[in-house]
Formats: C-alpha cells, sequence, structure tokens
C-alpha cells in the first residue's frame, strides 16, 4: 500500500544573515556585553572568549590567511577535538572565501590521505601529537598540502600564536572586506567528509545557504532565556556544529567540555540550560539513577521507585489534573534531588539525535524537567531532517519531531523516508555519480531510513534499508529493532544481530561493564577482568536470562537463538563506532568473523 505524507513545503531564506559568518555581525550587536561567548575546560581552568575577543581574533586570523595565499575556494581542513580556537578558525576560513574541512581526530591515517586528497586542502591546522604523526607520513603523497600549523606547540611547525602574530602584522582591511562582499549565499561553506557505518569517506558539499536555513528554522526551538550550553559532542560532526551555529546567533555561551568523562562535573559548574548528545549517554544517566535508588530503604525506596515509575508515563500532551499533581509532589520529594545532584537545575532543552532513544526514557528526562526533543538528519541535510517542535502534539517520546519548515518530507512506496528543501546538500564534492544516486531528478534525498508518521506529522525512524536482511527460511528481519531493545537494558552496552542467508538470528553482544560491576558488587561476587567475568557461571547464567527476557518481546523468527558476550571495548579510539557511537557492521562482520562462524556452526 502506498502510504504518503508531505510537509512545509519549501522556502527562500529570510533571515538577514546571508553567510554564516554574518552570525558573527549579529551577535556582536545584539549582545555586545557578552563576556562568555565561547569556553573551553582545560586543566582545570576555563579558557574564555568574550565576543569582543571572538570577533577581533577572528578578523586577525582571517588576515594571517590572507597573507599565506588563501584564496577563494581554496579549501583549509581543521583537525582537532572542541575548542574556541576551532570556531575562530573556522568564521576567519569562511570570512576570506575558502571552505572548511572539518576532520575527524580518530581517523586513520589511510582515511587522512583520502580526505585530504579528495578536498585538495592546501592548509591544515592540527591540535593533537598523534593526528601530527599521521599527517606527517603522508604529507608528501598529498600534492595540494602546502601548510600544516597546530594549535599548540608540536615540533617544529608553525602554531596558532604565529598565525595571530601574522595577522596581526598584517591587518589588510580593505581587503578583507573585498573577500567577505564576495561570498554568496549559495557558495560551498564546508565539505564535510562522511561514510556512516559502511564505505569510504565522501566530501558533502554543504553553502552558507544550506546551514543557515537550519539555523532560521531551529531558532524557536529553544527557549528565550536559555543562555548557557554544554558541548562536547565532537564539533567537527554536521549535528554538533550547526547547534554550535544555532547558539552563537542566539547569543548564548558555549561552554566545551574537558572530555566525556568530565561532563557531569561540567554541569554541575556551568549549569547549563541547553546542550546536544545522543541516547546512550542518557540511557546511562538513568540506569545510574534508577540503580541508585537499590540503596535505599523502606518508605523512601518505595517514594523514589514511584516517582521513577510515574515519570515514564510521562506525555507531553494530554495529562491528566490528578497526574500533574502527582507530578509536583513527586518533583517536590525525588526530582529535584536528581537534578540538584546532576547539576540539571536548569536546563531548557536537551537535543537527543544521531539516533533512537527509547521512549520511556524520554518520557522520564521531560518529567523530571530535563526536556528531551528529538531530532533526525544525517550530513547530506544539513543535517536536520525532522525536529521535536513546540507547536501541540509536535513532541512526543519515541517520535523524531515533524519535519523542519522548509522542508518537505514522505514516506516512499518502499517505507523509505525521503526529503528535499533547503537542507539538502549541494551534492558529494568530485562525485557527481554518487550524488545522482541519493538524490533524484526531481530534488528528493534518499535517505536509506525506514520510517513511519503518526496522525500529528511525526516521525518515527524504524531502520536502515541496508540493515535489513533475509534469513536462509526467507524471514526479513530488522535488526535495528533488535539492538534497540538490547540495549534498553542495563546490562548491554552493544549488540549487533546477525543472520543473513542463515537458519536463525544470532548476536554479538557487550555487556555494560560499569553497570555489571556494580551488579557483581551487589551479589558478592569479585569482579577481575572483563574477559574472566563474562565467563563467571553465575555472572553468564544472569545474562543469558536477561536475553531470554528480551526475546519474549518477539516473533519466532526474530529470537536471538545463539549469542556471544564479547569483552571487547567497542569505541571511535579502535574504529568500531562512528563519531555518533553506531557500530560499524562491517568492521565487525570483519573483526569477529571467527566467532560468528563458530556460533553457526554450534560451537562456543
Amino acid at each position: 500500500m502506498k502510504f504518503e505524507v508531505i510537509l512545509h513545503r519549501s522556502k527562500a531564506l529570510k533571515m538577514e544573515e546571508k553567510r554564516i559568518f554574518d552570525i558573527l555581525t549579529t551577535y556582536l550587536q545584539k549582545h555586545p556585553d557578552q563576556k562568555i561567548a565561547l569556553a573551553k575546560k582545560e586543566n582545570g581552568e576555563w579558557n574564555k572568549y568574550s565576543i569582543q575577543e571572538y570577533v577581533e581574533t577572528t578578523n586577525i586570523i582571517s588576515y594571517a590567511l590572507i597573507k599565506l595565499g588563501i584564496q577563494k575556494d581554496d579549501k583549509v581542513a581543521i583537525i582537532s577535538s572542541n575548542r574556541p580556537e576551532w570556531n575562530i578558525m573556522d568564521m576567519a576560513i569562511q570570512q576570506v572565501g575558502a571552505v572548511t574541512v572539518p576532520i575527524y581526530p580518530t581517523i586513520s591515517k589511510e582515511d587522512y590521505r583520502v580526505v585530504i586528497n579528495n578536498s585538495e586542502a592546501k592548509f591544515v591546522m592540527v591540535e593533537g601529537l598523534c593526528v601530527l604523526n599521521k599527517i606527517e607520513d603522508i604529507k608528501n603523497d598529498i600534492p595540494s598540502l602546502k601548510m600544516i600549523y597546530t594549535f599548540v606547540k608540536r615540533g617544529d611547525y608553525p602554531i596558532w600564536a604565529d598565525l595571530l602574530k601574522l595577522g596581526r602584522e598584517n591587518q589588510d582591511i580593505e581587503e578583507l572586506e573585498r573577500r567577505k562582499a564576495a561570498v554568496k549565499s549559495t557558495d560551498c561553506a564546508t565539505i564535510l567528509y562522511t561514510s556512516g557505518t559502511t564505505g569510504t569517506p565522501k566530501g558533502v558539499m554543504l553553502s552558507h545557504a544550506n546551514i543557515l536555513g537550519q539555523i532560521e528554522n531551529l531558532r524557536q526551538t529553544p527557549s528565550p532565556t536559555s543562555t548557557r550550553a554544554l558541548s562536547f559532542l565532537p564539533i567537527c560532526h554536521a549535528y554538533e556544529r550547526t547547534l554550535t551555529y544555532l547558539y552563537q546567533y542566539l547569543g548564548m555561551s558555549v561552554y566545551y567540555a574537558e572530555s566525556v568523562a568530565t561532563i557531569a562535573n561540567d554541569m554541575k559548574e556551568i549549569h547549563p540550560t541547553m546542550m546536544t548528545c545522543v541516547p546512550r549517554l542518557l540511557e546511562k544517566i538513568y540506569l545510574k539513577v534508577r540503580q541508585s535508588g537499590q540503596n535505599m530503604k523502606g518508605l523512601s525506596k518505595t517514594i523514589f521507585y514511584w516517582a521513577m515509575n510515574l515519570a515514564e508515563k510521562y506525555t507531553v500532551d494530554g495529562r491528566s489534573w490528578f497526574y500533574n499533581q502527582k507530578l509536583k509532589l513527586a518533583d517536590k520529594l525525588v526530582y529535584s534531588k536528581i537534578r540538584n545532584k546532576l547539576g540539571a537545575d536548569c536546563f531548557d532543552i536537551i537535543v537527543s539525535g544521531a539516533a533512537s532513544i527509547q521512549p520511556n526514557i524520554s518520557a522520564f528526562f521531560s518529567a523530571i524537567k530535563m526536556p528531551v526533543y528529538e531530532g533526525y538528519g544525517m550530513t547530506e541535510c544539513s543535517p536536520v531532517i525532522c525536529t521535536s517542535s513546540n507547536v501541540p502534539h509536535g513532541r512526543e517520546a519515541g517520535y523524531v519531531g515533524p519535519a523542519l519548515p522548509g522542508v518537505e518530507v514522505k514516506i516512499a512506496e518502499n517505507g523509505e523516508i525521503i526529503c528535499r528543501g533547503h537542507n539538502v546538500m549541494m551534492g558529494y564534492y568530485k562525485q557527481p555519480e554518487l550524488t545522482a544516486e541519493v538524490i533524484d531528478k526531481d530534488g528528493w534525498f534518499h535517505t536509506g531510513d525506514l520510517g513511519s508518521v503518526n496522525e500529528y506529522g511525526n516521525f518515527k525512524i524504524t531502520g536502515r534499508m541496508k540493515n535489513l536482511f533475509k534469513t536462509s527460511l526467507g524471514k526479513y528481519i530488522n535488526p535495528d529493532m533488535i539492538e534497540t531493545k538490547f540495549t534498553e537494558s542495563g546490562f548491554f552496552e552493544n549488540v549487533v544481530v546477525l543472520g543473513e542467508n542463515e537458519k536463525f538470528a544470532a548476536a554479538l553482544i557487550v555487556p555494560d561493564f560499569s553497570f555489571l560491576k556494580d551488579w557483581c558488587a551487589k551479589h558478592e561476587i569479585k569482579f577481575t577482568t572483563n574477559e574472566a567475568i563474562i565467563n563467571l557461571k553465575d555472572v553468564k547464567d544472569r545474562l543469558t536470562k536477561e536475553v531470554q527476557k528480551i526475546n519474549a518481546f518477539f516473533g519466532d523468527t526474530e529470537k536471538i537463538k545463539r549469542f556471544k558476550f564479547i569483552a571487547d571495548e567497542w569505541s571511535t579510539a579502535n574504529g568500531i563506532l562512528t563519531p555518533t557511537l553506531k557500530v560499524k557492521r562491517s568492521v565487525i562482520l570483519n573483526k569477529y568473523k571467527d566467532v560468528i562462524s563458530r556460533m553457526y556452526q554450534g560451537g562456543d
């Protein structure tokens, strides 16, 4: 049956800002006294830039780039973790008419070779020594690369301070203004390389208008009182980068966490009003909070779990008077204490993206006054396609919201989500054939995602088309749906479901070893190593019981018949997870091919 929904036809950009760097002009005009525009925690201290310093330093770096011979449409790469100088460099590059190429600091040497060669970058700005060593090994294979600078002292390479000195000594104000005036909204502002969970990196070209269209249609989502954003997801990813532009447009202070490990302490210190995250982080916080009730006694414990269960039933619309009264009581007795402990007493909004979040967890955070807004998109769409909104029925747990204004979205006959509008990329850099594969002749971008939509126009993502597989018995299985259910359990960190052309579904399962350590302590089991603990009979039996419990939610074809608990860490550092913490299935299939083979042959 054909089922189609089309929402929000495209519209022209109406903002006064026509180039991304115009955001700085707006920021300075509307918030000239902003003392903290950008800040980064380093060695326990906040390195801060006021809006005045931000604009001044950006111009100085622009002067330096002009002096170094960077021309319009030249490519300049940034390979660094989040820091204020990243934003400054990005804006400076765009002001001179060049193109920013953000690159992850965690990819392989071969990927650096491919990305820098494909983009034809002339200039690379590097932070870490590990990255610099990789660039040194391949620089002779990259004809376009003329200059390598580093943010901090790394060997004999010129550093950030040298760029500042060069810019101060060569302040060609007239030339900079000429360069800025020559940049059009339709010009390419950035090329972001993405390979997703498989494949060779592809350069996604996004124009100034692509990204500013996002800002125009997202600016009403945060509360007008939102003033402090905490950022820890990689700024080189389209999701976090676009949101940091939004923060700046709204005049907010952007605080970069020192590391993922310090997020909890950073929250307690700055009391953010907004942040973006991936579902796994919220899941970990939720599980830790819920588990904390185990140490309570008597009435306190009863009240705590009553409040937790009440929160998981929360809905944005349609709550009864009686439910709201219980919610007020629960907030006074339990939720306020949770917020204070987390340093989360000021949140107006938490944006969750990159993967689906369990509805009960989304409901929980919204109930305790840490409102979760879900979004959906991809780099090729600048990146937002759908997002929760403040309109009636515009925010619902388990749904990624309605289409972004100015974007048309529909469910194709095969169940695929497709879209067109101001958000669709210019194309893949120097790869017109690949561009034609994903953008059809009518301008529809084919996402490769499966989805559905409810009566209010809210979309739900149900899986990836390429992940669907058929067993040897001819039964189709959607592994994404099964994996999502498994990771609702506190016992499991990551799961990959297998079974293509096999008789049954199987799985590789990585336990959540932090959760497992607490479970072992509670049951007086000595925790030694990950490998040893998953082979202890009591632990293995408990994990197996959890698998069986989750299997009960599925039909016989979808049940996990065989599984293997994995002691290895799956991370971005070892190339198994993408920067947004999605599992690279192709890497898993290759790394564990012998384990998988034994599962299907009846061995261990």
